[in-house]
This record gives structure tokens, sequence and C-alpha cells, in this order.
């Protein structure tokens, strides 16, 4: 059995109860520091994985009914048809990770063995079969399902991490940012390829769709492959170091208790924290999906800025993912230092608050450029200081499980917040293909219905401010405090030096 590098010899024997206490709050806050090697090497997990996830969020519903030829109405089915059962799939794969013994630990394993996979199944998803519509669509529903299946695979037990890299709430909240950042840089990346590299492929090898608007990357279909592919190559790469600079130090409190699967799941399906937090998650993302889903709909047919940034040929959509990229990523560097004076709970209310106010405002201003990236950026900030608080909530909810229960799960908790962002960009991309379609999107001509042009600027701005609004009213709900987030890791502490 592996030594649990916390635990000391005669701990409790020669000091009284109150100096334990201190010694105990030592352990948490000092043995467990994580190197600024380990941190990068976290955050490159979720760089790569961000690096796929933003070509799914952004440029798949466009890349299947304007590349691969089905209606909006089928993307958006197969969207929410594929991710739903998916996300209930990741609780599967925790599951897994939780009981998973090897040289390497519980979760680092999985970065290991599906990087490659991963970056195959994307380009295999990015591929057009020269199949006629029903064979197509099919075709579609595999590669699509198994592409998430992989994401699961790998994307679960890299989560899984967060939880047993470091039992100090304060490092774990730096984890967070550092993986949330380097998220944040790995779609900026995305932003800056993909649109250039399909272009550029689309020149080499399919000039009949280089694309003549200014406004509008390519529609050949092997650029879209090529492209994708490229970018693939990266993240295995990514996840490779990932495996490399990172290591498991917290070891559960009974790490030697045959542990049941349906004990662990009761023991989440009664956890009240949890439902709130994966209630509230959820509709933060579906906040981020609606609008990443439909933007570039809304700049080729709403806005029609015919511009393209000279040497990265970028035009106005990526310019406008870009800035909110990069006004995220202030976001998550300021959101440890932000939280940590106000409580998590608090930031989160107040940040989701002010994007739901601005999203509301964003439906109003004028068909400018200027408004535009304004209130984009401004959003964007605000949705920097949520997410890395989300995945540090849920490393706090593992442990007030464990303290509860004496089961330590963290596979199967963080794995549900995979499937709370499943499920939000599921729902999201769902939602857009539909409500497209209801107000009469045509990919076939090139002035779109005014009605269609309404959809599109409700989809960016009054629908994302509801969903704000839901989730600022489930935090209200929310128990764990920051002080009692403090409170149960030294009772944990307590307990592994017994």
């Amino acid at each position: 059995m592996t030594r649990n590098p916390l635990k000391r010899e005669n701990f409790f024997e020669e000091e009284g109860q109150a100096r334990n206490d201190g010694l105990i709050h030592n352990t948490i806050m000092n043995n467990t520091n994580v190197s600024l090697k380990e941190k990068v090497g976290y955050g490159f997990g979720d760089m790569a994985s961000s690096m796929f996830w933003k070509i799914f969020g952004m440029y798949s519903l466009f890349f299947y009914t304007d590349v691969f030829g089905i209606t909006a109405a089928a993307a958006g089915t197969m969207f929410l048809v594929a991710r739903v059962w998916d996300s209930f799939f990741d609780l599967f794969v925790g599951i897994a990770a939780d009981r998973t013994k090897s040289k390497w630990g519980r979760y680092r394993p999985y970065l290991l063995w599906f990087a490659i996979p991963f970056a195959v199944m994307g380009v295999i998803t990015f591929f057009v079969p020269d199949f006629g519509s029903t064979g197509k669509l099919v075709y579609a529903y595999i590669t699509y399902s198994l592409m998430m299946i992989v994401y699961s695979i790998i994307n679960v037990p890299y989560a899984s991490l967060l939880g047993v890299m470091s039992s100090n709430p304060t490092e774990r909240n730096t984890l967070s940012s550092y993986r949330m950042a380097f998220a944040f840089i790995g779609s900026f990346i995305t932003f800056m390829l993909l649109q250039p590299l399909v272009d550029g492929y689309a020149k080499a090898f399919d000039a009949g769709h280089v694309t003549q608007a200014a406004d509008s990357v390519s529609t050949a279909p092997i650029a879209w492959t090529l492209g994708v592919a490229t970018i693939g190559i990266i993240c295995a790469v990514l996840f490779f170091l990932c495996f490399s600079w990172t290591r498991e130090r917290v070891q559960p409190v009974n790490e030697n208790e045959d542990t049941s699967v349906k004990q662990d799941l009761k023991n989440l399906f009664h956890n009240a924290p949890w439902w709130i937090l994966v209630g509230t998650g959820l509709a933060a993302l579906l906040f981020n999906a609606v609008r990443d889903g439909v933007a570039i709909y809304y700049f080729r047919d709403y806005v029609q800025v015919s511009y393209r940034m000279a040497f990265t040929g970028w035009d106005t959509t990526t310019i406008y993912f870009l800035v909110g990229q990069a006004a995220n990523l202030v976001g998550v560097m300021c959101a440890p230092a932000i939280s940590a004076k106000y409580g998590k709970k608090k930031t989160y209310m107040i940040a989701m608050l002010i994007a739901a106010v601005l999203s509301s405002i964003f439906f109003f201003i004028p068909n400018k450029l200027e408004w535009i990236l304004l209130l984009q950026i401004l959003i964007s900030l605000c949705a920097g200081y949520v997410l890395p608080l989300l995945w540090s909530m849920f490393a706090d909810i593992v442990d007030d499980q464990e303290l509860k229960t004496n089961r330590r799960a963290s596979g199967l908790i963080f794995s549900s917040s995979s499937m709370s962002q499943k499920l939000g960009w599921a729902l999201g991309a769902a939602l857009t293909g539909w409500v497209l379609f209801w107000f009469k999107y045509n990919p076939e001509v090139a002035q779109q219905a005014s009605e269609t042009l309404l959809g599109e600027r409700l989809m960016i701005s009054l629908f994302p401010a509801v969903c704000c609004l839901i989730a600022f009213a489930g935090m209200m709900f929310y128990p764990l405090s920051d002080k009692r987030v403090k409170e149960i890791a030294e009772e944990l502490e307590k307990k592994r030096n017994n």
C-alpha cells in the first residue's frame, strides 16, 4: 500500500490537542503545496480539452449545416441525443476511475492511454464522407457520439486529479485557476489557428471552396479535416505532458475499504450541495453555449462587417472570439484574489448577476463592431470569474461527502461536473439549432429573413441573460461557505493522521 505522504509517526503522542490542531492546519497549508511545473502541467490537460471543446462549441453547428450538409434542426437534435446519454456515461467513467489501480495512480493513466484516440476521433468526426443524406446523418451520429465518449474517458479522470493533487483548499483554488487559465489559452490558440488553417488548406487542396466573403470561413471539407488534425496533434502532446508533470498525493481516509458503486451513487444523490452546484453549473454553461454557438451566424447574417485582419486572415467572428477569450483569461487570473476576499459563493453570484444585465443590454446596442466587442469583453470577464470557482467547489464537495460518509469518490463527483458541462453544451447546441430552424434559417441563401436575424440576436443576448439569472438564483441556496470548507479540510486531516 502506498504510504500517505501527509501521515507522520506518533503525530499525537507528545502534543496537546490545541497544538495538534495547529500542526494539522499547517500540514494542510504547507505540506501539500504544488510546484509551478506541476500547476502548469495540470493546466496543459484542460488546454488540450478546451482546444477541441471550443471547436465543438463554436464551430460544429456551422460545420454540420454549411460543410457537412445536414439541417440545423437535425444537427441540434443530434447534439442533444449524443451529449445527453454521454453525460450520464460520465458517471460510469468516474466510478471506473475511482477504482483504477496502477503505478501511476487512479486518474493519471487515462491521460496516457487516451491522448492519441482523442486526437484521432476528432479528425474522424470532422471528415465528410461521400454518402447520401441518410448515410451522412448516421455517420454524424456515430462519430460525434464516439468523440464524446473518448472525451469523457480522458476528461473525467483529468478533472478528478484536482481532488488528489492537494488537500489544501487554497491550493486547489489556485490549481483550478491554472486549469481555467490554460483552458482559455487553449481556446485562444484554437481561435487563432482554426480559421487560418481551414482557409489555408482550402487554398492548397480545394480552391473551389475558398470563401469569397471577408466575414466567413471556408467550407472546403478536406480543409476542415486537416485543420482539426493539426490541432489534434497539439492536444495529444499536451495530454502527455500533463500525465508526465502531475502527481497524485491525497489518499482516502479508508483507502482499503471495499467500495460499493450502489453506496457511492446513493451518497451522491443525497448530496444537496452537489445538486445545487450541478444545476447552477448547467445554467452557467448553457449561457456560454448559446452565445458561442450562434456567434458565427450572428456576425455573418446580422453584423455583416466585411473585415479581415492583415497577415492573420482573422474575420470579425474570430476577432470576437479572441477578444472574449482574452477577457475570460483576465477573469480567471483575478478569480482567486477576488474569491479570497469575498468568498466563492458571493463572487459567483455577483458575476452571474452582472453578466445577466450586460447580456440584456447586448440586445439593444447599435449594430456597430465597437459596441459588440465592448460588451463581449465585459460579459467574458464575468464568465472568467465563474468557471474556476465551479471546479474548485466540486473539490470542496468531495471533501464534504468524505467527511460525512467516510467514502472518497473524487472521480464520481468530478464526473458529475463534466456531466453538467456536457448537458449545458448539449442543450445550448440543441437550442441553437432548433431556434435557428424555428426562425427559418436557410444556409442556401445569402441574406437571411428578418425573423431569422431576430432569432440570432435573441440567442446572443436575452436567452443567455435568463440562464445567468437561473445560475444566480440557484447559488443562493449553496450551503458550503469558505469557512465551512476550511473546517472540513482540517477535520479530514485529523482523521488521516489518526
